[in-house]
């Protein structure tokens, strides 16, 4: 009779287990803080020597874990139903907290007269922890 005891404690064996976790003791490592995207700017203007209008997208980017921990800046440009346009690498600068980037305006999909644009500046860190911010382009008149 012992053996249909061993098999029947073997098969409830699984399901004796318990896990315990120990709050008190936080696991060791880095702690990531996400970017913040301070400020940004976006907008055309037309600009007679390369006879072309010009995009130009610019944010200011910080972060807890130092500006250097910042590795990507994007701006994505919407339309009035909120359908993507066009996305744009804003590229760093000098200055670590500052990123900026230009286009000619023939070389995007965007047009400089349209009024209903909406630009997402998106800050990305090296553990892909990221800040928004959405901003109305200025376009010149």
């Amino acid at each position: 009779m012992t053996a249909p005891l061993r098999v029947l404690g073997l098969a409830l064996a699984p399901l004796a287990g318990c896990i315990v976790y120990d709050d008190t003791n936080p696991p060791r490592g880095p702690v990531n803080s996400a970017p913040f995207v301070e400020s940004a700017a976006a907008g055309c203007y037309w600009d007679p020597g390369y006879r072309d209008h010009i995009w130009y997208f610019e944010a200011a980017v910080s972060d807890p874990d130092g500006a250097l921990d910042v590795v990507a800046v994007y701006a994505d440009v919407y339309d009035a139903r909120g359908e993507l346009v066009d996305t744009f690498d804003v590229l760093p600068t000098q200055d670590p907290i500052w990123w900026f980037s230009d286009w000619l305006g023939s070389s995007t999909w965007l047009d400089c007269g349209y009024p209903h644009y909406t630009v997402d500046i998106v800050a990305y860190d090296s553990f892909d922890a990221w800040d928004v911010l959405t901003i109305i382009p200025y376009i010149e008149p």
